[in-house]
């Protein structure tokens, strides 16, 4: 008996957790798909090349954030920067007020959702929050995937909120995150 609640329990909270909805929404779902695509270098996913200079080649994503304008990857073979790397626009606009309020609206999208990686690991995306301000030219939450184990320990996943030329932009990066510290950053 104790081995069939054993067998079974997993599975009953997985149905739970899916029938409340509570770690799905299609933002979730498409960085899930996104995450599960990086150990092949976003292969599955690239579409068509936009350009190409010395080591680094740039295309389309076939996967997009609903409501996003864009999403490109990014492959660079050169000897320092080899890497890859997902960049979705998800806003751009003129008012601060609406770009945070959408900010806020992603960050509690993805923040703590359960992401199941292509070899059926599961993980928790976390990262901090920092609340937006006007007068700051950006604002950064840097996500991990806990436990960081395998492919997936270098794996970061950055939410920015950043003023360029008079508009306020919200991009959604998946990337080799060797260098970067998890948390918020802010500059101004």
């Amino acid at each position: 008996m104790r081995n069939y609640i054993l067998t079974f329990a997993p599975v009953l909270l997985s149905a739970t957790l899916s029938a409340q909805g509570v770690f799905s929404n299609k933002t979730q779902t498409v960085l899930e798909q996104v995450i599960q695509d990086y150990p092949n270098h976003f292969y599955n996913i690239k579409g068509e090349m936009i350009s190409q200079a010395m080591q680094t080649a740039r295309y389309r994503s076939t996967l997009q954030l609903p409501g996003s304008s864009s999403s490109i990857i990014t492959l660079s073979t050169s000897a320092g920067l080899a890497g890859s790397g997902w960049a979705c626009t998800v806003l751009e606009t003129g008012s601060f007020e609406t770009a945070k309020s959408r900010f806020a609206e992603i960050y509690s999208q993805l923040s703590n959702s359960i992401i199941t990686s292509s070899n059926q690991k599961t993980f928790i995306l976390t990262g901090q929050y920092e609340v937006p301000a006007e007068d700051r030219k950006s604002t950064h939450v840097v996500f991990s995937l806990l436990p960081g184990v395998g492919d997936m320990k270098n794996l970061k996943v950055d939410l920015s909120l950043q003023l360029e030329e008079e508009a306020w932009k919200i991009v959604l990066n998946v990337q080799d995150g060797k260098e970067q510290p998890q948390g918020a950053m802010t500059s101004n």
